[in-house]
């Protein structure tokens, strides 16, 4: 039966719970146990399938189709493990199932309240899969004492006391501020905060103490004087120069052997971190670099595209490459030529999105890429753009368009090059969908398994004529508009089984371009670059090279 990590925050939010849960996974990993890392989140909305990236940050989607917070990204990235629609809960999925029994009977007529109904119903989703892996890892999102919180935190402290003792711990993360008047580390707000824990039935076995500057000794001896845990508990979290030092940082400082020693488990198993050092080598001995312009909607806001900064670092790993990402707003190619921006890039992505702002713009970029033979990734939206832009330049259909953007306005300008997808097979069924569907996990989600035309240039770079990647997306290319294009060079090397949905276009006739239907990022790691990013880095590198 798996023991149980809570680990939550207090004080102010971004502090760094998700990454210190997935590093906490990767040293558990590397002393020889299974885990499995989850995400609880106090915000009301069912998924972030419907927030805006701006609100959010990017949406990580799942195998089986969970659209969920981009912490899961990090627990994969740094554990190989993937995540499951039972790694992410919300508290609008929580009441959501208890008003469904409520509305079923389940409830016998009783009146149905936060304790026990909403509780239980959080206890028995923190006890899937709890006889799977040797540690289950769950994260609290938000801070302690944040109202729509509290269901989550009184759930775990009765989790806590129904499982035997020693089976569950918390880890408790909070802020040391540096305050430079004084030239003090201040540690009152880690007291309030472990304080605030207390006052609601929770005490922390390990504290993390996220600070810019070292700790010195006589302030951890008063932190866990004051807050009641070991001086040993207490773990200092400091910045780094890249989150992949994360786990040989932490191992520094001793936090796998301080949850250990909390769950009285002794001798521990000697860790093997080899993996994390060569990840670090690669990042810190790199032998070449390349800049990559990311031709993007959400360009404000990083995280929106969280997944595909994370994989063009891996890709740059597996090429002992730094690459210097630049994101580029695609709305300012609607009133410039592309050109004087992209001049002096080696490589350039467009990625995903949704709506007709900033489209022309990602138009324009994939046609640059073509024209001057740059290595151009097009993923989903940026794959349904250069088609599109192939589509006008090359095949003569002047007006090609999506029809995602004729919904919009409720009138026809465009002759859609891409359409609505209202019915496709997943599994042994025919879903189905209309326009005016809710709009929540109502898209194509999750894995679908992709056939690769033999001898093209993806079933080289994957070694593989049959693929599986994750889709989120409900617009598709009509695959009518194939022999058109493929006459004029564009062909579709990547197809659904059955034949009728588009999953990748190449050219041939050119150093690297490549567009996908699916999100590849989602799948990269730093140990297990994803092969598509791995070799468009190398393209991005010959490109430098010949400069």
């Amino acid at each position: 039966m798996a023991r149980y990590v809570f680990i939550t925050g207090g004080g102010v939010s971004s502090l760094g719970k998700g990454l210190a849960s997935a590093a906490l996974g990767a040293l558990l990993q590397a002393r020889g146990f299974s885990v499995r890392l989850r995400k609880l989140d106090p915000y009301l909305n069912v998924d972030p399938g419907t927030m805006s990236p701006f609100e959010h940050g990017e949406v990580f989607v799942t195998d089986d189709g969970a659209e969920t917070d981009l912490d899961l990204g990090h627990y994969e990235r740094f554990t190989g493990v993937s995540a499951r629609k039972t790694d992410s809960v919300s508290s609008g999925r929580i009441y959501s199932n208890v008003l469904e029994k409520e509305r079923r009977g389940d409830y016998l007529g009783k009146t149905i309240q936060v304790i026990p109904h909403v509780t239980n119903e959080i206890k028995d989703f923190l006890r899937v899969g709890e006889d799977e892996v040797d540690f289950m890892l769950c994260e609290i999102g938000g801070t302690v004492g944040d109202i729509e919180g509290l269901p989550f935190f009184e759930a775990i402290r009765q989790f806590a006391q129904d499982k035997p003792r020693g089976q569950c711990i918390f880890v408790h993360l909070t802020l040391l501020p540096y305050v430079s008047a004084s030239g003090e580390l201040k540690t009152k707000p880690t007291q309030h905060s472990v304080k605030e824990l207390r006052s609601i039935g929770i005490a922390p076995d390990v504290l993390l103490l996220r600070s810019e500057r070292a700790i010195p000794e006589k302030e951890r001896e008063k932190i866990a004087l004051f807050c009641n845990v070991r001086k040993e508990a207490v773990i200092a979290a400091y910045d780094l120069k890249t989150i992949y030092e994360a786990p040989l940082a932490y191992h520094r400082e001793g936090l796998d052997q301080a949850v250990l020693d909390a769950f009285g488990i002794s001798p521990a198993p000697k860790p093997n971190l080899d993996r994390w050092v060569d990840v670090m080598d690669r990042l810190e001995n790199a032998e070449g670099e390349v800049r990559v312009a990311i031709v993007g909607k959400y360009t404000q806001l990083e995280d929106a595209y969280k997944s595909i900064a994370e994989a063009l670092t891996h890709g740059g790993m597996a090429n002992r490459t730094r690459v210097r990402a630049e994101w580029i707003n695609a709305e300012l190619f609607e009133r410039e030529d592309p050109s004087p921006f992209l001049e002096g890039f080696h490589a350039i992505l467009v990625p995903g999105g949704f709506g007709e702002r900033g489209t022309e713009g990602k138009i324009r970029a994939a046609q640059y890429a073509r024209e001057k033979g740059i290595p151009y990734l097009g993923i989903c939206l940026g794959m349904q753009m250069a088609v599109i832009e192939a589509a006008r330049n090359l095949a003569q259909v002047k007006d090609a368009g999506s029809e995602e953007f004729d919904h919009e306005v409720g009138k026809k300008r465009f002759t859609p090059v891409v359409y609505h997808l209202k019915e496709w097979i997943q599994g042994n069924h025919i879903v189905e969908r209309k326009h005016d569907d809710d709009k929540g996990g109502t898209m194509r989600l999750g894995a679908y398994t992709a056939t690769l035309a033999a001898g093209s240039r993806v079933s080289e770079i994957y070694h593989a004529t049959e693929i599986e990647e994750r889709h989120r997306h409900r617009y598709e290319v009509d695959v009518r508009y194939r022999e058109a294009l493929e006459g004029c060079g564009l062909t579709f090397s990547g197809m659904s089984p059955d034949g009728r949905l588009p999953e990748i276009v190449e050219i041939k006739d050119h150093p690297w371009f490549i567009g996908v239907q699916f999100h590849p990022e989602l799948k990269s790691k730093p140990f297990a670059p994803h092969p598509l990013f791995a070799d468009f880095v190398r393209a991005a590198l010959e490109v430098s090279r010949l400069v």
